[in-house]
């Protein structure tokens, strides 16, 4: 008999996985944690019943949110993640050479020593990297506190549910403009636009009162179901207004090691929205302000 994992994330929707084999279930302090084989995607991680990440396409989201922002910069040496427990955005950071320093504050413990046992593909060698600062704590509390400063934070967190509500607040976005060195770009994940369009409303209004410029690029992950995956971008310039030149060579320079999904023509294509997804975004701020003009 077929034993499924049935992921009920959203009301009245449901995907499930075919289990193969059960490698890990526990609970940490903060969550349920399981991991499994499953019969399309590989090993799965899922917390509190929900799919963090698969072996099939961890590659998607991961290599999005680091490989974009960082080639948009063009001298990223520090980065913030936090978030991140399952190491896969650690190690894409780190495939960059010319960055020297990576701190990473993930609240659970437990998470991080599951992936190191069983999901060794997704993490690789990251969390071993001399370049690695790993900090087992409350990543709200780390940018409200530090002294540290750097080049671009990367938010890897799971849906505003629990611990993680936090994270997408006002207050939190307020501490990580602090830790922000002058030209830091922020980038966040901010769910499927067709099951939590109003998450994502939500988030570029709070950006809007902190920088000067934000918005949002997407990516397919099919394991984060309903479409698109929105990712979320902050700073005090536009990033979208780079010279692809720029950004080509700079990939070329980088000479990653072999990506799966990103590339310079992603990295532009991924900025151009469906009208469904672009009626989520609140106009610029610059954009009110001669709106205003006009109706007077």
């Amino acid at each position: 008999m077929t034993t499924w994992f049935n992921e009920t994330l959203y009301k009245g929707f449901r995907q499930s996985h075919e289990i193969k084999k059960v490698l890990f279930e526990g609970k940490s302090k903060y969550q349920k944690v399981k991991v499994f084989e499953s019969g399309r995607f590989g090993r799965v991680l899922a917390l509190d019943g929900v799919v963090q990440c698969t072996e099939g396409d961890e590659f998607v989201y991961h290599e999005m949110l680091t490989h974009l922002p960082i080639l948009a910069h063009g001298n990223v040496q520090s980065v913030l993640i936090v978030g991140g427990g399952d190491g896969g955005i650690l190690e894409e950071v780190l495939k960059h050479k010319s960055i020297k320093r990576v701190t990473m504050v993930e609240i659970d413990g437990a998470v991080i020593e599951v992936a190191k046992k069983y999901l060794p593909k997704i993490c690789g060698k990251a969390f071993s990297d001399k370049r690695t600062s790993l900090v087992v704590g409350d990543g709200a509390a780390w940018v409200r506190d530090t002294a540290e400063r750097y080049d671009l934070v990367i938010v890897d967190r799971p849906d505003p549910v629990g611990p993680a509500t936090v994270l997408f607040s006002k207050a939190f976005y307020d501490n990580c403009r602090r830790v922000m060195k002058p030209g830091a770009i922020l980038v966040a994940q901010n769910g499927v636009p067709h099951m939590q369009g109003p998450e994502l409303t939500d988030a570029i209004k709070l950006f809007q009162k902190i920088w000067a410029h934000s918005g949002t690029y997407l990516a397919v992950v099919p394991t984060y179901v309903c479409g698109f995956m929105s990712m979320t971008w902050a700073c005090d310039r536009d990033i979208t207004d780079v010279d692809p030149r720029k950004v080509f060579d700079r990939f070329d320079k980088a000479m990653l090691p072999k990506l799966n999904y990103y590339n310079p023509e992603i990295h532009f294509g991924a900025f151009a929205l469906p009208n469904f997804v672009a009626r989520l975004l609140p106009a610029p701020k610059a954009q009110k302000k001669a709106a205003a003009k006009k109706t007077r």
